[in-house]
């Protein structure tokens, strides 16, 4: 009777740590660039999240926002004077902060707000999760995130 519960015991236990392993391999991030985006134009601007695996691990994160025709939002210096007199923030310093916070953390779970970027930190939450989602699927198409 004693050896029978030990070995329910033993096998009980095999099994747990045989099922976290496959849990583990299910939620690895697979190697690779993985791209996320609006689904439309807020303000005249499209934001987009493209991360870079390997290893498993994010190791790179562009965040930023495109206009229509192409012209990257952190890079509109009369944009940044004027969101930062108003708001005490601008894009490339948020943007650069939640990409440095998703490699950091590898999830979108934890990233801190930044003051005067509620709406981006809003949208950045999303693409985080969508990109991830792709990263472990391995899907490299782009996620389109609706706005």
């Amino acid at each position: 009777m004693k050896k029978s519960i030990i070995l329910a015991i033993i096998l009980v236990l095999v099994l747990s740590f045989g099922m976290q392993g496959c849990t583990k391999n299910r939620d690895k991030l697979k190697d690779g660039y993985y791209s996320a985006e609006m689904s439309g134009y807020s303000h005249g601007w499209k934001e987009f999240l493209t991360i870079f695996v390997h290893d498993g691990k994010i190791v790179s994160a562009e965040y930023n926002a495109k206009n229509s025709s192409g012209f990257i939002k952190s890079w509109d210096m009369a944009y940044m004077r004027n969101m930062n007199s108003v708001k005490g923030t601008y894009p490339n310093k948020y943007t650069r902060t939640y990409a440095a916070e998703l490699i950091m953390d590898q999830n979108a779970d934890n990233i801190s707000l930044v003051t005067g970027a509620t709406s981006s930190y809003k949208t950045f939450n999303q693409l985080a999760q969508a990109v991830i989602d792709k990263a472990r699927a391995g899907d490299n198409s782009v996620a389109v995130v609706e706005s």
